[in-house]
């Protein structure tokens, strides 16, 4: 019998996904008593021709939402969009029952934005371009 390899892509591989998230949920099921992990978008859509614009992704399971991915494009900051965005994806999240939310974001992007939607640091981690971290916040709920 051959010894499994190990394989590194950068590709999507929606059956390796599959596979990963059905195992975690296994276990998580197991240890916890159930498996409550969906996925949570908030998306901005140009009414004609429906088209997404901006928004946001993430997850939510066993009491916390994780926030992965914020973008709205530059003609749509200020305009209280983004705020809006938060707000909707806080909200869902509350209502999942989730007591928590967690995300991470770059120094040179947003933390001030979290922060001032009531968001707190919890940690920093050093990354490039030099000078940089990756901003680790959480929110209650």
């Amino acid at each position: 019998m051959l010894a499994p390899q190990i394989e590194i892509s950068d590709h999507p591989n929606a059956e390796a996904e599959q596979l990963l998230g059905s195992g975690l949920a296994t276990f998580n099921e197991a240890v916890a008593g159930y498996n409550d992990r969906r996925l949570l978008t908030v998306l901005i859509k140009d009414p004609i021709p429906h088209q997404t614009l901006g928004g946001i992704t993430g997850k939510t399971t066993l009491g916390t939402a994780f926030l992965d991915l914020f973008h709205l494009p530059e003609s749509l900051r200020g305009s209280g969009l983004g705020s809006q965005l938060l707000q909707a994806f806080e909200d869902e999240a509350r209502r999942r029952g989730c007591r928590n939310a967690v995300l991470y974001t770059l120094s040179f992007q947003a933390p001030g934005f979290y922060e001032k939607h009531g968001w707190v640091r919890f940690g920093e981690v050093p990354c490039e371009p030099q000078g940089s971290c990756r901003v680790f916040l959480s929110k209650s709920l």
